[in-house]
């Protein structure tokens, strides 16, 4: 049984998760949940034993001083509180951490105990995978459930998806089996410019999340730093031919796959999100490298590295019915 003392009764909860390592390409996920908790002031009332869940070899514990007296962070996966204001207030459970090392069974289990003490209604769980997704187009933002009731009543996806997993496709089938809704938002990073952070990918998630939990996230100075890494990315892919030639195929293979979604549904669908949130106001890598949409791995291809700049690899043009990201 878990004790929570001092959390007071919760409104319609939310259980947020993020998880820094495979399942978040560009930090764009835990970058997503550390936002939300900055913004409303989140309050920690809960962290996992570190010594349970992580390998200190893998994920080193770093000392720090504070006022001259030596300190350990230890690596670990904290919970907060925070509650969102409005006509109809309701409470998100904030998850953050890293993704554990071993017992990954016995860490979801721990995580589902708090959900269930709660009361929480529904799980989502951010991540972020490397995709064949050019950096100039709105980045793509799947949701996946396992749950086929779910996917029908919020317009979701049913996750069909079979290869290598991380800790959040493993959290959401645990979840499944425990009956607790679970829902599971990716998004796409170009794989040519994965290094963190990348705002335009943590804007896109925390845009998706707002229409599915239906709640008004304050976005502060994300879509200005987002637009700032657009344009610093723009110029770096100007200065390699390379690179710029790769960028527009993959322009030229985003714009055609989506040529069959600009039907009238789709575009009042997206109208609709924008006049809502025009209303309310206000402005709108680990070890093993990340997720991709095959369950593989891939390293950034604008970084430097000894054996100098790597080609990027030249991608197959995908037809209508190809999605370019992927779940787990």
């Amino acid at each position: 049984m878990i004790e929570l003392e001092g959390v007071p009764e919760l409104i319609d909860p939310v259980m947020v998760a993020a998880f820094e390592g495979w399942n978040d390409a560009g930090d764009a996920a835990s970058t997503a949940v550390a936002h939300l908790d900055r913004e409303w002031k989140g309050e920690v009332f809960a962290a996992l034993d570190a010594e349970d869940y992580y390998d200190f070899q893998v994920n080193r514990p770093t000392v720090w001083m504070d006022a001259g007296v030596r300190k350990i962070t230890w690596p670990t996966t904290r919970l907060s509180v925070v509650r969102v204001g409005g006509e109809k207030p309701r409470d998100l459970v904030l998850v953050r951490g890293i993704e554990p090392s071993m017992r990954w069974r016995s860490f979801c289990n721990e995580l589902l105990g708090f959900a269930h003490e709660l009361g929480v209604e529904l799980v989502v769980i951010l991540g972020a995978l490397l995709g064949d997704t050019p950096h100039t187009r709105p980045v793509p933002v799947s949701g996946v459930t396992s749950d086929p009731d779910l996917a029908r009543r919020m317009d979701l996806e049913e996750t069909k998806y079979e290869g290598p997993t991380g800790i959040v496709g493993i959290l959401q089938e645990a979840c499944t089996h425990a009956g607790v809704p679970a829902v599971s938002l990716w998004a796409a990073v170009p794989h040519y410019v994965s290094q963190p952070p990348n705002p335009k990918a943590t804007l896109a998630l925390l845009n998706r999340l707002e229409d599915l939990v239906d709640v008004r996230i304050p976005l502060g100075e994300l879509p200005e730093d987002a637009r700032a890494w657009q344009v610093g990315v723009d110029q770096l892919a100007s200065e390699d031919s390379e690179v710029a030639e790769y960028v527009q195929t993959l322009e030229e293979a985003r714009d055609t796959a989506e040529l069959p979604e600009a039907s009238g549904d789709a575009i009042a669908r997206e109208f609709e999100r924008y006049l809502r949130r025009r209303d309310v106001g206000g402005p709108g890598p680990a070890p093993g490298g990340h997720a991709t949409a095959d369950g593989s791995d891939t390293a950034s291809y604008l970084r430097d590295n000894p054996g100098g700049r790597t080609r990027p690899p030249k991608p197959q043009r995908p037809g209508p019915d190809d999605d370019e990201s992927s779940d787990d």
